[in-house]
């Protein structure tokens, strides 16, 4: 089935300059992703007639649809309606219901309908109105030369009810349009471009319709697996047989699927095992808790934790032996195996994690620099240790190792994908 190809065209000079963040795009992207519409591009252009009608006559080429937001306002800057109009050489005229729906708003709200007001019902004549049940200014149609332009408010509330409610049926109507779903597949310490490398194979032998993403983030590489056919059962069951059989090429690396996150998985091991964990994070300040406890239901496995921050604390409060930190240092093999492992014994948990290193941007040493970070797991059976060297942003390398340590908690759970090897 022939792809349904739409561009997004934001107009407004406060978006380009950084006054108001676009978030129509990204939800109108998901919503006609949802209906078998494929997003080719994102345009966003100022409020000047010349850079608007370009972009329309650009979007024209590229896309059977075009999905125009901003600039119905009724002032001098607000240029949609004029310039649309003279893209497709129609006039602008009072439309009889349109000034009814705009006259009924304010009457509703006890104003006065000015003159400045009234011209929110002028529309272009070549246009089908479409009516905002929100707002004053009216949505507008084009079906003209087998392309579609629909214009409609910047307001998100606005355009969000405009669309789901009459833009989105009137797409449906027009075109015939393919059915496109997605199979995300989360995977987990490895990277993009080793990772490529090791499934190259399976993606070379994907068919033709079926398509691959990789999506990085920070310690993870999301694969998005999409599909584009008529048939919404069969395409589904592709997407799950070449899932499958991708699984044996890299299953130690994939932890979850969709919109499952590395906490919520760990998480729902621990629950599923009946076991419980407790923290001792130095370096990360919190940041593992916080990602554990963010889960709903996490009391039923995490127990608590400690920052034992500076080296009296690690002593003093956790119980890490004196000679180890002057021996070794707080960052070091023998202190995350202490850490871990005291930290399972005073909390009474099946399971301890650690994590100990130099974040940044100060702290670092010759043999030590910024970024160097040692986590650690402990369990009643073994002790697992990691030595991780991260980047030079604070922040990034609070992120990382909190994801790592999480992971090496997946890997090493009784039943996790180490101990089942």
């Amino acid at each position: 089935m022939k792809p349904v190809y739409a561009e997004l065209l934001t107009i407004g000079d406060e978006i380009l300059y950084g006054q108001i963040v676009d978030t129509n795009s990204q939800w109108m992207s998901v919503e006609l992703d949802k209906v078998g519409i494929k997003v080719i591009r994102k345009t966003t252009v100022g409020d000047k007639e010349a850079e608007i009608l370009t972009a329309f006559a650009e979007a024209e080429k590229r896309a059977d649809i075009v999905l125009i937001t901003g600039g119905l306002g009724p002032t001098s800057d607000d240029l949609t309606k004029p310039c649309i109009a003279k893209y497709f050489g129609c006039e602008l005229v009072i439309h009889p219901e349109a000034l009814e729906e705009v006259t009924a708003f304010f009457v509703s709200r006890g104003r006065e309908l000015t003159e400045t007001n009234r011209q929110q019902a002028a529309l272009p004549t070549c246009c089908t109105k479409i009516t905002n049940p929100v707002g004053t200014a009216p949505g507008m149609w084009f079906h003209i030369r087998g392309k579609v332009f629909m214009s409609m408010p910047g307001v998100p509330d606005e355009m969000k009810k405009m669309m789901r409610e009459q833009v989105i049926p009137k797409l449906k109507e027009t075109f015939p349009l393919p059915t496109i779903l997605h199979k995300v597949i989360r995977t987990i310490g490895i990277g993009e471009s080793m990772l490529s490398d090791r499934i190259q194979e399976w993606e070379k032998s994907l068919p033709s319709h079926l398509s691959l993403a990789y999506l990085p983030s920070l310690g993870e590489v999301k694969l998005r697996l999409t599909g584009i056919g008529s048939s919404a059962s069969n395409l589904q069951a592709e997407l799950e047989a070449w899932s499958d059989k991708l699984t044996p090429v890299i299953s130690s690396y994939i932890y979850g699927y969709g919109e499952d996150t590395i906490e919520v998985v760990v998480g729902r091991m621990l629950r599923e095992k009946r076991l419980t964990l407790s923290i001792a994070e130095s370096c990360t300040g919190g940041y593992v808790s916080h990602l554990i406890t963010s889960v709903p239901g996490s009391s039923e496995y995490f127990l608590g934790s400690m920052i034992p921050y500076a080296y009296e604390i690690k002593m003093r409060q956790l119980g890490v032996k004196p000679e180890t930190l002057e021996r070794y240092g707080a960052v070091s093999e023998p202190t995350i195996s202490e850490m871990a492992n005291i930290v399972r014994a005073k909390f009474n948990t099946d399971i301890g994690i650690a994590t100990s290193g130099i974040a940044g941007p100060g702290g670092a040493t010759p043999d030590k620099p910024v970024g160097t970070v040692w986590i650690g797991y402990s369990d009643r059976h073994q002790t697992v240790t990691r030595k991780l060297q991260l980047a030079k942003d604070r922040m990034i390398n609070i992120q990382l190792a909190s994801t790592a340590v999480l992971n090496l908690l997946r890997l090493h759970l009784p039943g996790g994908p180490r101990n089942s090897q």
